[in-house]
């Protein structure tokens, strides 16, 4: 089942349950991917990595709102804000730790050596194409390629 078709399930679920708060997320949610898939001159269909993309903004929107409301003293509205976004957190896949994307990290540099690479500065996108391709939204992008930075040099 990909992660569109689960949304799609849970607003039935959450519609029947009455869980108001999660149904409208989950519906707002799902008309950011429609508008997604539909902006440009030819309709897409979004995957799961993309969809797990918009996931990411959409909590970290919420997050941000909330800070914002925090700051202007209004606690309920940042309440409200914090919990759309961890149900929008729940759809997303676990994150992974430090140690885990180092392992990666490590894996993906000792594969190309065993191809018989020689490894420099300027072997960063050999190495980021399959750590990317695993980590996937799972750990930050800019943080991964520090790690990366700090293997081959």
């Amino acid at each position: 089942m990909t992660l569109k078709e689960r949304l799609k399930e849970d607003v039935v679920a959450h519609m029947k349950a009455g869980h108001k708060t999660a149904l409208t997320t989950v519906r707002n949610v799902l008309g950011e991917i429609s508008t997604k898939e539909k902006a440009g001159k030819t309709p897409i269909e979004l995957d799961d990595v993309q969809v797990t993309s918009l996931l990411q903004k959409e909590a970290a929107k919420r997050r941000d709102t909330a800070r914002i409301y925090t700051e202007a003293g209004q606690g309920d509205r940042a309440a409200a804000e914090i919990t759309e976004a961890e149900i929008i957190e729940a759809y997303l896949p676990k994150a992974l730790t430090r140690d885990e994307v180092e392992v990666i990290v490590d894996e993906a540099i000792n594969a190309l050596k065993a191809d018989g690479q020689e490894l420099s500065m300027r072997s960063i996108g050999a190495v980021m194409k399959p750590v990317t391709a695993k980590v996937a939204g799972r750990f930050d992008g800019k943080t991964v390629s520090e790690i990366v930075r700090g293997r081959l040099s």
